[in-house]
């Protein structure tokens, strides 16, 4: 991907070395993280117990980046800016107004207001804050454990959890949450995958625009597919646990995953992304 030079973003928050302590019990906003924006479908135990600790500490110690690190800071910067200049374009073809979104850079745990989370859920938008949450090390982890390399991979990550922010504005989110207590778990869980095929949607989108802004190389879509596919449910569930359980899906299969990327790469808008009325997803 083009991006050196280019503009940054000026919603971004640096707390990288800051920690965050860990709260006990987690209420809502933890039960939000669990359910809804964790980008890679992680386990919800591993989760919950970060929410329910009892206690911790922050550090004031002055933070020692790698200069490989300070530039992919600056490169999902670049990234945050490009989706900013999409979406409000997208936005006022539509009649409305896009509210940027704030890219949080942490190290280890964060507080949000969903809740205190570490590094092990991946990266996460929460709706309550209109923050989106990265540890960068999770561009390793994509690397190597995901298979899933190049900086392309990591530009689809972050579109995909701006995706959730773009939700969350349309009124997707406020619709879906209250719904949890009214199914039972394999219903909600259809549901999410449903919420989160939207989003890889919404991120092929912002791949289109990209696209005709003259910022993609050769191979970058190849990237993010690959990428897409590395995070569906079966792929990580039968890595993790040797079989595949098709009924505790909360994000869609690799399939699926790609394919709807791919749908919004070649639509470029908002209207051939409703996951939630399509019969065959």
């Amino acid at each position: 991907m083009e991006w050196k030079g280019r503009k940054a973003s000026r919603n971004v928050e640096d707390r990288r070395g800051k920690g965050g302590a860990m709260v006990a019990g987690g209420g809502i906003g933890g039960i939000l993280i669990v359910l809804l924006v964790a980008f890679l479908g992680g386990d919800p135990g591993v989760i919950l117990d970060q929410l329910g600790g009892s206690g911790g500490t922050t550090s004031n110690q002055p933070y020692e980046a790698t200069q490989e690190e300070e530039e992919l800071a600056e490169f999902v910067s670049v990234v945050l800016a490009d989706t900013e200049e999409v979406w409000t374009e997208v936005f006022a073809e539509e009649g409305m107004e896009y509210v940027e979104p704030t890219l949080v850079l942490y190290t280890g745990s964060v507080e949000s207001a969903c809740g205190t989370a570490g590094a092990a859920v991946g990266p996460f938008y929460c709706p309550g804050d209109y923050k989106l949450y990265i540890d960068l090390s999770f561009y390793n982890e994509l690397q190597t454990q995901f298979q899933a390399p190049g900086d392309f991979a990591m530009a689809y990550v972050v579109a995909h959890e701006v995706g959730h922010h773009v939700q969350n504005l349309l009124g997707v989110m406020e619709e879906v949450q209250p719904l949890r207590n009214q199914l039972s778990e394999e219903e909600y869980n259809k549901l999410q995958v449903r919420l989160e095929l939207q989003a890889d949607y919404l991120s092929g989108v912002w791949a289109h625009h990209a696209q005709g802004m003259g910022y993609l190389e050769e191979g970058d879509l190849e990237e993010a597919l690959t990428a897409a596919s590395a995070v569906g449910d079966d792929t990580i569930q039968q890595r993790s646990r040797g079989y595949v359980v098709p009924e505790s899906f909360t994000h869609g299969s690799s399939e699926q995953r790609k394919r709807w990327f791919y749908k919004g790469f070649q639509a470029g808008n908002l209207k051939e992304g409703d996951t939630f009325n399509a019969t065959d997803l």
